[in-house]
Protein backbone atom coordinates (compact mmCIF):
# COMPACT_ATOMS: atom_id res chain seq x y z
CA UNK A 1 0.00 0.00 0.00
CA UNK A 2 1.64 3.46 -0.89
CA UNK A 3 2.32 5.90 1.74
CA UNK A 4 1.65 2.75 4.60
CA UNK A 5 4.76 1.95 6.64
CA UNK A 6 5.65 -1.65 7.14
CA UNK A 7 5.43 -3.08 10.71
CA UNK A 8 9.21 -3.52 11.53
CA UNK A 9 10.03 -7.59 12.57
CA UNK A 10 13.06 -9.06 14.14
CA UNK A 11 14.21 -12.45 13.46
CA UNK A 12 12.85 -13.42 16.53
CA UNK A 13 9.43 -11.80 15.95
CA UNK A 14 7.66 -7.99 15.57
CA UNK A 15 9.23 -5.84 17.62
CA UNK A 16 6.73 -3.68 20.43
CA UNK A 17 5.20 -0.63 19.41
CA UNK A 18 4.28 2.31 22.28
CA UNK A 19 0.64 0.52 20.74
CA UNK A 20 1.54 -2.70 22.59
CA UNK A 21 -1.18 -3.29 25.20
CA UNK A 22 0.88 -3.25 28.65
CA UNK A 23 -1.32 -6.32 29.87
CA UNK A 24 0.23 -8.62 26.75
CA UNK A 25 3.37 -8.04 28.45
CA UNK A 26 2.76 -7.84 32.19
CA UNK A 27 1.27 -9.56 34.60
CA UNK A 28 -0.75 -6.69 37.21
CA UNK A 29 0.41 -8.32 40.73
CA UNK A 30 3.93 -9.00 41.38
CA UNK A 31 5.08 -12.53 42.08
CA UNK A 32 5.82 -13.58 45.69
CA UNK A 33 9.50 -14.17 44.69
CA UNK A 34 9.55 -11.15 43.17
CA UNK A 35 8.63 -8.99 46.39
CA UNK A 36 10.86 -11.52 48.56
CA UNK A 37 13.84 -10.63 46.03
CA UNK A 38 13.23 -6.80 46.98
CA UNK A 39 13.27 -7.67 50.28
CA UNK A 40 16.69 -9.11 50.23
CA UNK A 41 17.76 -6.35 48.26
CA UNK A 42 16.07 -3.48 50.11
CA UNK A 43 17.83 -5.21 53.64
CA UNK A 44 21.04 -4.78 52.23
CA UNK A 45 20.33 -1.21 51.86
CA UNK A 46 18.50 0.29 54.63
CA UNK A 47 18.61 -3.27 57.05
CA UNK A 48 16.24 -5.89 57.50
CA UNK A 49 13.05 -4.33 59.13
CA UNK A 50 12.98 -1.40 57.35
CA UNK A 51 13.23 -3.44 53.99
CA UNK A 52 10.21 -5.73 55.33
CA UNK A 53 8.19 -2.31 56.04
CA UNK A 54 8.97 -1.61 52.67
CA UNK A 55 8.27 -4.60 51.01
CA UNK A 56 4.79 -4.45 52.77
CA UNK A 57 3.82 -1.09 51.28
CA UNK A 58 4.94 -2.30 47.63
CA UNK A 59 2.41 -5.26 48.30
CA UNK A 60 -0.16 -2.86 49.54
CA UNK A 61 0.30 -0.34 46.73
CA UNK A 62 -1.98 0.24 43.25
CA UNK A 63 -0.46 -1.12 39.93
CA UNK A 64 0.26 2.24 38.38
CA UNK A 65 1.96 2.43 34.79
CA UNK A 66 4.97 4.04 33.74
CA UNK A 67 6.85 4.41 30.24
CA UNK A 68 9.76 2.15 30.82
CA UNK A 69 12.56 5.01 29.62
CA UNK A 70 11.28 6.92 32.74
CA UNK A 71 11.64 4.84 35.30
CA UNK A 72 14.89 3.72 34.13
CA UNK A 73 16.22 7.73 33.60
CA UNK A 74 14.77 8.49 36.95
CA UNK A 75 16.52 5.65 38.56
CA UNK A 76 19.49 6.37 37.71
CA UNK A 77 20.65 2.93 36.68
CA UNK A 78 22.87 2.05 33.28
CA UNK A 79 21.23 0.21 30.75
CA UNK A 80 21.81 -3.10 30.48
CA UNK A 81 22.84 -4.51 26.72
CA UNK A 82 19.96 -6.64 24.98
CA UNK A 83 22.27 -9.47 25.35
CA UNK A 84 22.83 -9.98 28.75
CA UNK A 85 22.00 -13.00 30.10
CA UNK A 86 18.92 -11.77 32.22
CA UNK A 87 17.98 -9.38 29.95
CA UNK A 88 18.01 -11.45 27.14
CA UNK A 89 15.79 -13.94 28.83
CA UNK A 90 12.59 -11.20 29.59
CA UNK A 91 12.67 -10.66 26.20
CA UNK A 92 12.61 -14.08 24.89
CA UNK A 93 9.94 -14.76 27.46
CA UNK A 94 7.86 -11.35 25.75
CA UNK A 95 8.40 -12.58 22.29
CA UNK A 96 7.33 -16.72 23.29
CA UNK A 97 3.94 -14.74 25.22
CA UNK A 98 4.93 -14.95 29.20
CA UNK A 99 4.00 -11.95 31.02
CA UNK A 100 6.50 -10.39 33.30
CA UNK A 101 5.88 -9.27 36.68
CA UNK A 102 5.69 -5.55 37.36
CA UNK A 103 8.86 -3.82 38.17
CA UNK A 104 8.74 -2.83 42.38
CA UNK A 105 10.14 0.62 42.91
CA UNK A 106 11.28 2.26 45.97
CA UNK A 107 11.09 6.33 46.42
CA UNK A 108 14.07 7.79 49.11
CA UNK A 109 15.24 11.49 48.86
CA UNK A 110 18.87 10.39 47.26
CA UNK A 111 16.62 8.93 44.29
CA UNK A 112 14.13 6.50 42.91
CA UNK A 113 15.77 2.59 43.70
CA UNK A 114 15.06 -0.26 41.55
CA UNK A 115 14.04 -2.92 44.46
CA UNK A 116 13.23 -5.51 41.33
CA UNK A 117 12.76 -5.66 38.22
CA UNK A 118 16.06 -4.19 37.04
CA UNK A 119 16.36 -6.59 34.36
CA UNK A 120 12.81 -6.29 33.43
CA UNK A 121 12.75 -2.58 32.77
CA UNK A 122 16.09 -3.20 30.76
CA UNK A 123 14.40 -5.44 28.42
CA UNK A 124 11.18 -3.36 27.84
CA UNK A 125 13.78 -0.59 26.63
CA UNK A 126 15.16 -2.83 24.31
CA UNK A 127 11.28 -3.83 23.24
CA UNK A 128 10.45 -0.12 23.05
CA UNK A 129 11.66 2.83 25.23
CA UNK A 130 7.85 3.78 25.01
CA UNK A 131 6.66 0.38 26.16
CA UNK A 132 4.75 0.76 29.57
CA UNK A 133 5.41 -1.13 32.76
CA UNK A 134 3.10 -1.47 35.61
CA UNK A 135 5.28 -0.46 38.70
CA UNK A 136 4.56 -0.89 42.27
CA UNK A 137 6.01 2.69 43.86
CA UNK A 138 6.89 2.96 47.61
Amino acid sequence: MAGKKKAKTSARGPLFTKRTQWDRVWMSEPEGHDLAAAADYLSLLHGKKPARETVRRLRDEKTRLRKAKDVMRASRVDLLPADNLHVRKNIEKVMRGKQLSPVLLVRRPEGLIIADGYHRGCAAQHLTEDLTVPCRLA
